[in-house]
């Protein structure tokens, strides 16, 4: 009796299969200002999540440069528009501005950055995006951020 039970749970732990949550997306950026998507979904039980930005474009940064800035949807656009005065060098983003959750730095052609945020630190209820802060760009190149 024994012997059927251990083989019977033994059976049933193999068959069980553990699905790891996907804590990193990449995220394509190219020289018609676009992002090759427009919403990333992190889920909860993931203790930090990581987004690796590249530039499959052929043009250099001071022309066609992108980054990737995540925040509060409600604070993307005043985020872009403060951080125009800083300049390329700073990734177009205003020092030490709170409201920015994490941000590459700009990137050009064939170049690629990331990012790491703890996911701890967002809030089920609250919406969050992404967007790129070079100049005009977060007219084309934003998404959405969804706690799963």
């Amino acid at each position: 009796m024994f012997a059927k039970v251990v083989a019977v749970s033994l059976l049933t732990l193999a068959s069980t299969q553990v699905f790891a949550a996907e804590c990193k997306a990449t995220i394509d950026s190219t020289d018609q200002m676009s992002f090759n998507t427009k919403a990333l979904e992190i889920d909860k039980s993931c203790k930090t999540f990581t987004v690796e930005l590249t530039h499959s474009g052929s043009l250099p940064k001071n022309v066609m440069g992108h980054n990737l800035v995540i925040s509060k949807e409600a604070d993307m656009q005043p985020i872009a528009t403060e951080g125009l005065a800083a300049g390329i060098d700073k990734s177009y983003l205003k020092e030490g501005d709170a409201r920015v959750i994490a941000h590459t730095k700009i990137i050009g052609a064939g170049e690629k950055d990331s990012l790491t945020i703890d996911v701890s630190k967002l809030k089920a209820d609250e919406k969050y995006g992404f967007f790129c802060s070079f100049p005009g760009h977060i007219s084309m190149m934003k998404g959405t951020i969804t706690l799963k």
